[in-house]
């Protein structure tokens, strides 16, 4: 989870900026200052979080399915109905951000601190060698911290009683579970085509 107090900058144009090395700049030009974002619970800062992996898992599934189409093609349908739904499952978490007031761009910040995070993980996990199996392992991965994220958030929301967010809990939960087992499955159904005596890579 990244710190939610976040520094961010805002503009002001005074009529004179003087540079590093003491030479005045053209007046008018904007500098910066940092100015602190709204601070975001804890409920409101899970909900970047499940936001941005569905982001990420956006990126990811188009690279696995990239590694998939010459070695199992039969599972790339699979994995871009997955991608399908994590593009609304973005679309309606920013539904419900745009109904938070004073917070909408602290928790895209979240987001998308979660998914740069993500997209760091995939470039570890899956380099220039990697192959199908190796793309199904990683998704498995992330697919099951989704949906530990997305029961998280079910929880501290059945506390807050927020009923916008409570309903896209229940859209969401059965379609990540569906996601883990189906690259779960993927997974062994790659493994059972591999030779286990083979020398690796």
């Amino acid at each position: 989870m990244t710190n939610s107090s976040q520094q961010s900058l805002r503009p002001f144009a005074p009529p004179r900026v003087v540079g590093i090395d003491g030479a005045s700049a053209l007046a008018g030009l904007p500098i910066y200052e940092e100015f602190d974002m709204a601070d975001l619970t804890n409920l409101e800062s899970k909900l970047g979080e499940v936001m941005g992996l569905a982001m990420a898992a956006q990126t990811a599934t188009e690279k696995v399915s990239r590694l998939a189409a010459d070695e199992a093609p039969e599972l790339v349908e699979s994995l871009d109905r997955m991608n399908g739904e994590a593009t609304e499952t973005e679309r309606r978490c920013m539904a419900v951000v745009e109904t938070i007031e004073g917070k909408k761009t602290a928790i895209q910040d979240e987001a998308a601190a979660t998914k740069r995070k993500g997209a760091e993980m995939l470039k570890i996990y899956l380099d220039d060698d990697s192959d199908a199996l190796d793309g199904f392992e990683f998704l498995t991965m992330a697919e099951a911290g989704e949906v530990g994220h997305w029961k998280v958030l079910k929880t501290m929301t059945d506390r807050d009683g927020d009923s916008r967010l409570s309903e896209l809990c229940t859209w969401a939960i059965p379609i990540q579970e569906r996601h883990f087992a189906e690259v779960n499955q993927g997974s062994v159904r790659l493994a059972a085509a591999e030779d286990p005596a083979a020398v690796s890579g």
